[in-house]
C-alpha cells in the first residue's frame, strides 16, 4: 500500500530478504507486508501506580490495530515516578526521562521504520516526552493517556497524593494528630493512575486533547473504569486512517493549535511545568513559542474549573461534568479557541465540539467565561533583576499574590525542607533555594516536599519560596520556579545574602532583589562557579546540555 513505509524500504535492494526473514521469525505472512507497521510505545510498569495499569491498554491497542488491519511492534519506554521521588536525589531523573522517553520513541519508530505510533504513557514526565518523540518522529501518531486515578478516602474527605505532602506539614506543626497522618499515608492512593487533582500528568493530557493529538475525552478517564480500554481501541483505528490519511503531527501542532492547549492549561489551572513542557514541545514541532506567549495567552484566557490543588475537585470530577470537550466549548464560544485547528480524528476542533450541548446545570467543576474563578489565568511570568529570562508564578488560590521579605537561602532542597520542619521559617520571610535549575541541579528537581510542608504548617499564602527548579503540579501558595538565568549559570539568585529584601508582585509581574547594583557587582566579581555535581553518566550529559528553562531545557537546542 502507497502508506506502508516499511514494505516499500524492505521490497528494495539486497536487504530484502533478510529483513523479510526477520519478521516471518515473528509469525508474519506474506500478506503482512503490505499493512502498516504501527508502533505501540507502552510505558507499563510497576514502578508507579501511574503506569501499573498501562499494560491492559497496550494490549487494547493491540487488539485494535489489528482489527483495522495495523502490524502492532510493541516497545518500551521508562519512567520515573515523581511521587516517589521526591525530596530525594533520585526526583533529578525526573526531568532527565523526559528526554530518554522523547528519544526512545524517536529512536524506535526511525530505527525499524514504522508508519505510525501510539504513544500509552501516565506519569509526569511520560507525556512531554512522548509528545516531543511523536513530533520529532513525525509520522502519524495519537497519545493515549493512561487514565487518573480515583481518590482516597478518609473521614469522608477525598484523598490524593498532596493530601500526604501537607499532612506532613500539619503533623511535624502539631496540627494533626499521628493516626490520622498514618491513615492519610495508608488511604490516599487507592489503585492505579496518575495523581487526581489538575497536577503535572492531567494537566498535560487536557492540553493534549486540546492540541488535537487525543481523542476528545481521553483527557479525563479514570484508569481503573472500564471505558478507556474502549477509548483506546477507537484510537488505534482513528490512527490507522490517520496513516492512510497522512496526518502526521506537525500538521497538527501548529502555532494555534499550541495556543489552543495553553488556553486550556490556564483555564483548567494546570501546572506550571506545562510551561516548560510546552516550550520543549513548541521546540519539537519547530514552532515559534516563547515563554512570554504564556503571558499573553493568560491575560485573556479566565480559569474556568475549580480543580485541585487550590480548589475543590479532582480531574474524575472534570470527566463527569463533560470533561475537556466542554470546557473547550466554553472556551470556542468565547471566541478563546482556534475553531480551525486540525486534529488527529480528522476533524477541525470546531467539528469536534458542534453538537456539545451547553455546560450542564447541575455541575459547578466548570464555571461558563461570565463567572470564572479567576478573570486572568493563573500561570504568570515574572521577570526582574532576579530573572530577566522568565520565571513562572502560580497565582491561583492566593488573596494577595504580593510579598516583599528577608530571604532565606538554601542551596539544596533538603536543608530547606529541614528548616520548615524544624520551625525556622516565619511568615513574611522569602525562601530561596538555588542551584537546583536544568544545570545545577542537574535534572530541576521538583519542590513539592518544603511547599506541601508550608502548607501544611499555614505558611502558604504568607511565605514567598522562588527557586531555579520545578514545583510540582500539585503546588500551590507563594511560589515562583524556573527562575532564569540558573543560580549554576551566574544568574542573579546566585548572589543572594541571608536577609536580603526580595519582592514577589504578581501584579506587576516582577520578581526583583532589593540590593543596590554596586553591591550586586561586587558579589559578582567573587562568584565562581561550583564545580559540577556528576561528571559521568546520564545526569552529567544532561548538566551539559540542558538549555535554560526559559527555553524548555532541551537538549538539542541552539
Amino acid at each position: 500500500m502507497a502508506y506502508n513505509r516499511r514494505s516499500r524500504n524492505i521490497t528494495e535492494g539486497v536487504a530484502r530478504a533478510p529483513n523479510r526473514s526477520m519478521y516471518y521469525g515473528m509469525g508474519y505472512q506474506e500478506t503482512d507486508f503490505g499493512k502498516p507497521m504501527i508502533g505501540v510505545a507502552n510505558g507499563h510498569s510497576t514502578i508507579t501506580p501511574c503506569n501499573s495499569g498501562l499494560q491492559r491498554l497496550a494490549d487494547a491497542a493491540v487488539i485494535g490495530l489489528k482489527e483495522a488491519g495495523a502490524n502492532p511492534q510493541i516497545f518500551g519506554t521508562p519512567t520515573i515516578s515523581d511521587g516517589m521521588a521526591m525530596g530525594t536525589e533520585g526526583m533529578k531523573y525526573s526531568l532527565v526521562s523526559r528526554e530518554v522517553i522523547a528519544d526512545c520513541v524517536e529512536t524506535c519508530v526511525g530505527g525499524q521504520w514504522m508508519d505510525g505510533v501510539m504513544v500509552i504513557g501516565g506519569c509526569d514526565k511520560n507525556m512531554p516526552g512522548g509528545m516531543m518523540g511523536m513530533l520529532r518522529a513525525n509520522v502519524p501518531s495519537i497519545y493515549i493517556y493512561g487514565g487518573t486515578i480515583m481518590p482516597g478516602k478518609y473521614k469522608g474527605e477525598d484523598l490524593n497524593i498532596v493530601s500526604v505532602f501537607e499532612a506532613v506539614g500539619q503533623f511535624s506543626a502539631g496540627k494533626m494528630a499521628e493516626v490520622d497522618f498514618c491513615e492519610i499515608e495508608r488511604r490516599a492512593i487507592p489503585g492505579s493512575g496518575s495523581c487526581g487533582g489538575m497536577y503535572t500528568a492531567n494537566t498535560m493530557s487536557s492540553a493534549f486533547e486540546a492540541l488535537g493529538l487525543s481523542l476528545p475525552y481521553a483527557s479525563t478517564m479514570a484508569n481503573v473504569e472500564g471505558e478507556i480500554v474502549g477509548m483506546v481501541e477507537h484510537a488505534a483505528k482513528v490512527l490507522v486512517e490517520a496513516v492512510k490519511a497522512d496526518l502526521k503531527p506537525r500538521d497538527i501542532v501548529t502555532k494555534q493549535a499550541i495556543e489552543n492547549a495553553v488556553a486550556v492549561i490556564m483555564a483548567t489551572g494546570g501546572s506550571t511545568n506545562a510551561v516548560l513542557h510546552f516550550l520543549a514541545i513548541a521546540h519539537a514541532a519547530g514552532v515559534a513559542w516563547t515563554i512570554d506567549d504564556f503571558e499573553r495567552v493568560r491575560r485573556k484566557v479566565p480559569v474556568l474549573c475549580d480543580l485541585k490543588p487550590s480548589g475543590r475537585y479532582l480531574a474524575i470530577d472534570l470527566h463527569r461534568a463533560g470533561g475537556i470537550p466542554a470546557v473547550m466549548k466554553v472556551l470556542l464560544d468565547a471566541g478563546l479557541l482556534h475553531g480551525d485547528c486540525m486534529t488527529i480524528t480528522g476533524k477541525t476542533v470546531a467539528e469536534n465540539l458542534a453538537d456539545l450541548p451547553p455546560l450542564r446545570a447541575d455541575q459547578d467543576v466548570i464555571r461558563p467565561v461570565s463567572n470564572p474563578m479567576y478573570a486572568e489565568g493563573h500561570l504568570a511570568i515574572l521577570k526582574g533583576n532576579l530573572s530577566p529570562e522568565g520565571c513562572v508564578a502560580k497565582i491561583t488560590g492566593l488573596k494577595n499574590p504580593v510579598i516583599t521579605g528577608p530571604a532565606r537561602v538554601f542551596d539544596d532542597e533538603q536543608s530547606a525542607l529541614a528548616a520548615i520542619m524544624a520551625n525556622q521559617i516565619k511568615a513574611g520571610d522569602v525562601m530561596v533555594l538555588r542551584y537546583l535549575g536544568p544545570k545545577g541541579g542537574p535534572g530541576m528537581p521538583d519542590m513539592l516536599a518544603p511547599t506541601g510542608a508550608l502548607i501544611g504548617q499555614g505558611l502558604g499564602e504568607s511565605v514567598g519560596l522562588i527557586t531555579d527548579g520545578r514545583f510540582s503540579g500539585g503546588t500551590w501558595g507563594m511560589v515562583v520556579g524556573h527562575v532564569a538565568p540558573e543560580a549554576y549559570e551566574g544568574g542573579l539568585i546566585a548572589l543572594i545574602h541571608e536577609g536580603d529584601t526580595i519582592t514577589i508582585d504578581a501584579h506587576q509581574l516582577k520578581l526583583q532583589l532589593n540590593v543596590p547594583d554596586s553591591e550586586i557587582a561586587a558579589r559578582r566579581a567573587h562568584w565562581k562557579q561550583p564545580a559540577p555535581r556528576y561528571t559521568r553518566g546520564v545526569l552529567a550529559k544532561f548538566a551539559k546540555n540542558a538549555s535554560s528553562a526559559s527555553k524548555g531545557a532541551v537538549l538539542d537546542g541552539d
